[in-house]
């Protein structure tokens, strides 16, 4: 059996050597306004061709509905490894953003550092740790879709179970909730780490279950053209097999999210109870994401 280490260990160098770091081309999104008032509602978050799983927490249009409202749009960003060329740095600059929260391992940071929006700061919360061996893990390290998609639920799975894991999590979304300005987390591909962190800050503030997945499953819109080129590559250098595990371990599917919500209530009854008995998040806490995250 896998250790939670073992698993993100491999992830990690799958990500390094595939090159899911570089986006490809992406058009921009034509502009949103708020049809019910007189303001026109904060720009739509561009899309970026060389971070292209770049996007706005709250979505499109008004932004997810909520219990009293949607959530506030312009204000909380995910994405891959922030790579951006020059046209790209300057649309993320412009955002305002003040923030950047670097999810990722050393050995990933070193592959690929992070380019910073002008006048962001950059705070690292490494959720799943270096403590993770030397052997040298590669794209042979998965055979299979049917191996790659299992190693994708244990890796959400412990985002609930582990209590290392759970740690940065919480620092994660305290060091949000207190924040000033626009923010910004990532990871490498901007679809695990940063999927959960998104998943669990969405349904703390009022998203359904199927708004949150059917974010979280934008991923294989955005990175399309990043899953093939790097599947394709993988296939050329390993064989098939390897070329359609790192297909699925380069994208998301619903039963590896659900894996992690599913934990979720088997082992807490709620998200709410997860964040203030497995996180530590306080109720001032949960309030502040509240307040700063929706309208």
């Amino acid at each position: 059996m896998r250790t939670t280490r073992t698993v993100w260990k491999t992830l990690a160098a799958i990500a390094i050597a595939a090159g899911l770091v570089a986006g490809c081309s992406a058009t921009q999104s034509p502009p949103q306004h708020d049809a019910q008032s007189s303001v026109a509602a904060p720009a739509p978050a561009p899309r970026l061709a060389s971070v292209d799983n770049f996007r706005d927490v709250a979505g499109t249009g008004d932004g997810y509905p909520v219990d009293r409202g949607h959530m506030r749009r312009g204000v909380l960003y995910r994405s891959n490894a922030l790579t951006p060329d020059d046209h790209d740095l300057a649309s993320l600059s412009a955002l305002g953003i003040r923030r950047v929260y670097d999810l990722r391992t050393t050995p990933e940071i070193e592959a690929k550092p992070d380019v910073l929006p002008t006048g962001a700061a950059y705070v690292r919360h490494n959720i799943v740790g270096d403590d993770q061996g030397s052997a040298a893990m590669g794209l042979s390290s998965l055979r299979s879709a049917d191996e790659a998609r299992g190693l994708l639920i244990l890796a959400n799975k412990n985002f609930v179970t582990d209590p290392d894991d759970r740690a940065e999590i919480a620092a994660t979304i305290r060091d949000i909730a207190a924040g000033q300005g626009p923010q910004l987390f990532h990871c490498t591909s901007g679809k695990d780490r940063t999927g959960w962190i998104s998943a669990v800050v969405q349904t703390l503030v009022g998203v359904n279950r199927a708004d949150v997945m059917r974010d979280y499953l934008l991923t294989n819109e955005y990175s399309a053209a990043s899953i093939d080129k790097a599947a394709s590559a993988a296939a050329a250098k390993a064989g098939p097999g390897t070329g359609e595990a790192v297909r699925v371990v380069s994208g998301v599917f619903p039963e590896a999210l659900g894996a992690g919500l599913d934990e979720v209530d088997r082992q807490y009854g709620s998200m709410e109870e997860y964040a203030r008995s497995g996180l530590g998040l306080s109720p001032d806490t949960i309030d502040a994401l509240k307040a700063k995250l929706t309208a």
